[in-house]
């Protein structure tokens, strides 16, 4: 679709904050969340945070840049943000318009956003030949509604394995065991189900970049076989800066060979424990919808799910 591409012009971090939490105040976004983003890219990696302004005041953004999750060879995001007031009208094909424009100019050959399935950006890409490649369920647990008796048995069966569950800053933290410790996340995030293969971060990109997306190593739980072989981990990440009390568990897992002893489990549990010893009440997760063995682990520990969020692509192409 043709369109009178708006006037862009560059848009601070806190500006894009503020409208990225105004128009989805559900999902709100801090200073310091696209701060940390922009302390792990890598020189001269794409990045643009555009907007169209009226009388100061930020109308709509595009950005783009290379995805954390999904870079896939090719594939570059492009996320679109709109004042309430704009949502789905004109001003929002001209920035998606604008956007494709951006990525196409990078070289990209395929756009990735992810939006959640209730916001009005899901039709509204989906009209305009956006495809569904994956969804990932947003779930969030009371901690201090947990009953970690209720788990007795299955953490007894996991020290039964002969395996000890410790925090990597009791293993000397990001400076200690490097190159096992990225074993292990390549190998967990390898095999995670999804309904496309998880693009592991190079080792020496994960070596710049995980000390400052996760400073706290406490918050860390490494499963060690009886040998010291790492097997497991459960990762406490930055709290959730625009919830209070909140703290994101990301990446669980445990390598095949050593599954079946309730291992997982056991290490969801101590990172809820290392999250209220912190003083966090909530912790919040993500998980591909396929993902079975890790959503039944949440669903047993009374993690409450949210509205999906779905990951969309489309061919750049010449066109809007």
């Amino acid at each position: 679709m043709d369109a009178t591409l708006p006037h862009l012009t560059p848009i601070a971090d806190a500006d894009l904050a503020a409208l990225r939490s105004l128009a989805h105040p559900d999902s709100p976004v801090s200073v310091a969340d696209l701060t940390r983003l922009s302390a792990t890219r890598r020189p001269g990696e794409h990045h643009t945070q555009q907007a169209a302004f009226e009388r100061g005041e930020a109308r709509g953004a595009a950005t783009t840049g290379v995805p954390r999750m999904d870079a896939h060879d090719g594939w570059l995001d492009l996320t679109i943000t709109l004042h309430p007031q704009e949502a789905g009208g004109p001003l929002a094909d001209e920035l998606l318009g604008a956007g494709l424009g951006m990525l196409r100019a990078a070289g990209a050959t395929t756009a990735v956003t992810r939006v959640r399935e209730d916001w009005w950006e899901y039709d509204f890409l989906r009209a305009r030949g956006w495809q569904e490649a994956d969804r990932m369920w947003l779930s969030t647990l009371d901690l201090r509604s947990l009953d970690f008796g209720a788990f007795a048995a299955d953490e007894a069966r996991a020290r039964a394995s002969g395996v000890r569950i410790v925090p990597l800053s009791d293993l000397g933290g990001w400076d200690a065991h490097q190159r096992e410790h990225y074993d292990l996340i390549h190998a967990l995030l390898t095999d995670v189900p999804s309904a496309r293969p998880v693009q592991v971060w190079p080792f020496e990109v994960w070596l710049e970049r995980m000390p400052t997306l996760l400073p706290d190593t406490s918050g860390i739980m490494i499963a060690l076989a009886p040998d010291g072989t790492w097997v497991g981990t459960s990762q406490l990440s930055q709290p959730i800066a625009t919830r209070p009390g909140f703290v994101h568990n990301g990446l669980t897992g445990v390598r095949a060979g050593w599954r079946g002893h309730s291992l997982g489990l056991a290490l969801k549990l101590a990172a809820a424990r290392a999250a209220l010893e912190r003083g966090f009440t909530h912790s919040r997760t993500g998980n591909h919808v396929i993902n079975r063995p890790m959503l039944a682990i949440n669903e047993r520990m009374g993690f409450v799910r949210e509205a999906a969020t779905v990951t969309l692509t489309r061919a750049v192409g010449s066109g809007q």
